[in-house]
């Protein structure tokens, strides 16, 4: 009866102690499941937290490359920012989304480049703006200089009709001419057979804006026919763009006041002929008058 009685404890205590023992594992499972769900929970909240990081990177990126292509002048710069960042997104790629203290990293160094990228901004919004306003100066110095040459332009077609008008104001005129047929005696006559000297009288005009001094003046004496009266093919003189050949010249000094003269053209023997002749008067370059007069038989 005794031993039965001990034997009933016995059960009892393994009863009760294996109660417990299944206590302490259905315990300890439990916490176990509910530390490998929030452990769970913990790596997808990193992973989006990763992914996430990625994606800034990569805006990042994008707008480095952006700015690159905008300014030139930092465009060194800029490459070497926009590959820190390939490098880093390459290394953000491969790191566990468990390893917090590296993400964290990461997320500081990609503050510390958006605080770079905004100085890059800055500077090339002021360069833009630099760029804008040396456009607008070098536009303004273009219009400027567009103004200076045309009012230059202006001014050479001034100075070009103002010289113009000075030569033509300087230019000598040759009045009151008259043609006279002299003898051997030096008497007039009219028939050409009798004509040993042609006389060719005139005044020069008045003329305070033409240069004084010595001058030689030419005559041209035409026949009926055409042909100039002339006793060298040499005696030529600079008229327009061509030399003419001239009858005779005298030279002549001119004060600037009306003064009158002459010149002589000395016949060769059986030149002349009945008709018409024409004679004109010539003066540094110019043509400064011109006289008809006949010859009879």
């Amino acid at each position: 009866m005794l031993k039965r009685t001990k034997l009933q404890a016995m059960n009892k205590k393994v009863i009760i102690i294996s109660a417990i023992a299944a206590a302490i594992i259905g315990a300890l499972a439990y916490l176990y499941f509910d530390s490998r769900s929030e452990m769970q929970e913990m790596v997808e909240v990193f992973t989006e937290e990763k992914e996430n990081l990625l994606n800034e990177y990569q805006d990042l990126y994008l707008d480095y490359d952006s700015l690159k292509n905008q300014n030139t002048d930092l465009s060194d710069k800029l490459e070497l920012e926009r590959e820190r960042i390939a490098q880093l997104k390459e290394e953000l790629q491969t790191v566990k989304a468990t390893n917090a203290r590296r993400i964290k990293e990461l997320q500081e160094e990609l503050t510390t480049m958006r605080t770079v990228m905004r100085s890059f901004v800055m500077q090339i919004d002021s360069l833009n703006q630099r760029n804008i306003q040396l456009s607008n100066e070098n536009k303004d110095m273009r219009t400027k200089v567009a103004q200076v040459q045309q009012s230059y332009k202006q001014l050479e077609k001034e100075k070009e009709t103002l010289s113009e008008q000075v030569t033509i104001a300087s230019r000598l005129e040759a009045n009151s001419i008259s043609v006279e047929g002299l003898t051997y005696k030096e008497k007039k006559t009219t028939a050409y057979k009798k004509v040993n000297k042609i006389k060719v009288s005139f005044k020069i005009a008045k003329n305070v804006t033409a240069k004084v001094g010595m001058k030689n003046i030419y005559i041209r004496i035409t026949r009926p026919d055409n042909q100039l009266l002339m006793h060298s093919k040499n005696d030529t003189f600079k008229y327009e763009d061509t030399n003419l050949n001239y009858s005779a010249m005298r030279a002549v000094e001119y004060g600037g006041e009306e003064a009158s003269y002459y010149i002589i053209y000395d016949v060769d023997s059986g030149e002349l002929m009945e008709g018409s002749y024409d004679v004109e008067i010539f003066c540094e370059g110019e043509r400064i008058g011109q006289k008809s007069f006949t010859l009879k038989d």
